[in-house]
């Protein structure tokens, strides 16, 4: 059975649907010795945001396949080391996206009402209705920086509470935002613009204090400003000197760049509320995440596709079922090449035919590079690091599309080595992978199980000869195809054949009048 290894706490619905896929094992609160221990044989691991899949702990995984984090962000997965070894990362991106946006209103009427501080004094016996007079959101302006799943959210209730709402967003087009009710501008003058502003975005270098001292010195006396995405995404230090001196209102925040933030000075002001980090702690968040990630975890143990992958691209499932059969398709073609060519590939060129130019070609492209490349190396090669293996051996591609052909939808690969090439044409027939061209002669063969890839000159008996030499040795023939290109030219003949012809068979084939190569390809 596959081990699963769980180290942050996950709902026990989760935990229970992994436990019917495999041998599961919690341990929480690890050292990064421990963990480096403990993910050697693990197949998959899940974590939450608590543990930090570095560099060092996948390096250190031996069978890992997939990091399924229960929750929206990764920063906290290194995806580049993850590809690498070809390892898949799922998350869990509409689990919260409700719990974040209802903890971010939760917050701004907190901070605008005062309503912790009044809390605290009531609680102490006072009676202080003065001193925690706040301010109406309606007709107030809202601005939201990230305008993704959460932040899409927050805009419409924000709408609902008679706010205006702009955004900033460099990845959202106009017409999108505008669609939704929303002028797009830029960080500053959304800062200049907002009475409230709310932060969701992930933490990157390009997003690292993109609310600093310049941006806080933009803002109107009465901001406030929310963070429940992610801590760095404002400078601690420039905020805590703008609230000190009551530059701008107040700040309610969610998150820190230090967690959990022990002696941070902003907890000491009065204008600052914060929770820890608890963006998505609901009972509903916290079954949907687990429960996302540990269904999709299945799927890709079983060899199944999945949802919410996020190191490859993803596409819609009407767009992905319509490419799937070409995937299988390129895989297939890889496999035929690489067996052909029997020796190092540098050179591939893709040509997409008919409609299937005006499709989202990279799984297919990916679905190639995994053919072509399984066959010829150790480590683990799949969709994941197919590309990322490719460049690491040198092997330049390009892709090129073909709308007016013979074949309709259907792919064309050129593989090139060693001043050698293959090329093949394939396309879906009934729903199923055919093989219409190979070196340009005409063929209709079906790429599966064992075939005998035969390249001869075309004189009478040769298929004959053939058959008589495979009888002999007890080899039985299903299917035959031959190709050629001209009478008395060299042709190819193309057998599938109830099971793998030993070297010595095929060493004898090789030897036989006419025959230029043969070849075994398993598919």
């Amino acid at each position: 059975m596959s081990k699963i290894l769980i180290t942050d706490a996950l709902h026990e619905n989760a935990v229970d649907i992994l436990k019917a896929a495999g041998d599961v094992e919690v341990a929480t609160g690890l050292s990064v010795e421990e963990l480096k221990e403990k993910i050697k044989d693990a197949d998959v691991l899940v974590i939450r945001s608590g543990t930090k899949a570095t560099k060092e702990i996948i390096d250190a995984s031996e069978n890992l396949k997939v990091i399924a984090r229960a929750g929206v962000g990764v920063d906290n997965v290194d995806i580049n080391a993850a590809t690498e070894k070809g390892i898949i990362v799922l998350n869990a991106p509409d689990a919260s996206s409700i719990s974040v946006a209802e903890l971010l209103f939760g917050m701004m009427l907190s901070a605008v009402r005062n309503i912790p501080q009044a809390t605290a004094s009531l609680k102490r016996g006072e009676w202080d209705r003065k001193s925690f007079k706040g301010l109406e959101v309606y007709g107030k302006t809202l601005g939201v920086v990230g305008l993704g799943r959460i932040g899409q959210q927050v805009a419409k209730r924000a709408q609902a509470f008679g706010m205006q709402v702009v955004a900033y967003d460099p990845y959202i087009p106009e017409d999108v935002a505008n669609s939704l009710g929303i002028e797009l501008l830029s960080v500053n003058d959304l800062c200049q613009t907002s009475d409230f502003i709310t932060l969701h975005v992930p933490l990157t270098p390009k997003t690292k204090h993109m609310i600093a001292k310049e941006q806080l010195d933009l803002m109107k006396p009465n901001t406030i400003i929310m963070n429940c995405a992610r801590g760095g995404l404002i400078d601690e230090e420039a905020l805590y000197n703008a609230l000190k001196v009551n530059q701008i209102r107040g700040a309610a925040l969610d998150v820190f760049e230090q967690e959990p933030p022990k002696g941070n000075p902003l907890l000491e002001l009065d204008n600052v509320i914060g929770t820890p980090h608890q963006g998505a702690s609901t009972e509903e968040a916290q079954i949907s995440a687990g429960t996302i990630v540990a269904r999709q975890a299945i799927k890709i143990l079983k060899g199944e596709s999945a949802e919410n992958v996020v190191n490859l691209p993803m596409l819609p499932s009407e767009k992905m079922n319509k490419i799937k059969p070409y995937m299988i398709l390129a895989e297939k073609m890889g496999l035929m090449a690489i067996q052909l060519l029997d020796h190092t590939i540098d050179n591939i060129e893709i040509t997409y035919l008919g409609e299937l130019a005006t499709e989202k070609t990279e799984m297919i492209k990916r679905s190639f590079l995994r053919g072509i490349l399984s066959p010829i190396l150790l480590a683990g090669v799949n969709l994941v690091n197919a590309p990322v293996v490719a460049k690491n051996r040198n092997i330049k591609i390009s892709e090129g599309t073909m709308k007016e052909n013979q074949y309709g939808n259907a792919l064309k690969i050129v593989a090139k080595g060693n001043n050698d090439e293959i090329s093949i044409i394939g396309n879906i027939v009934d729903g199923e992978v055919v093989f219409r061209k190979i070196n340009g002669y005409d063929i209709d063969v079906k790429p599966e199980g064992d075939l005998c890839v035969i390249r001869h000159i075309d004189r009478p008996g040769m298929v004959g000869k053939v058959g008589v030499l495979l009888g002999e040795y007890g080899i039985n023939i299903a299917k035959m195809q031959v190709g050629r290109k001209e009478p008395g030219g060299h042709s190819i003949m193309i057998l599938d054949v109830d099971h793998t012809i030993s070297e010595d068979v095929m060493s004898k084939l090789k030897e036989m009048d006419n025959v230029r190569t043969a070849k075994m390809v398993t598919l």
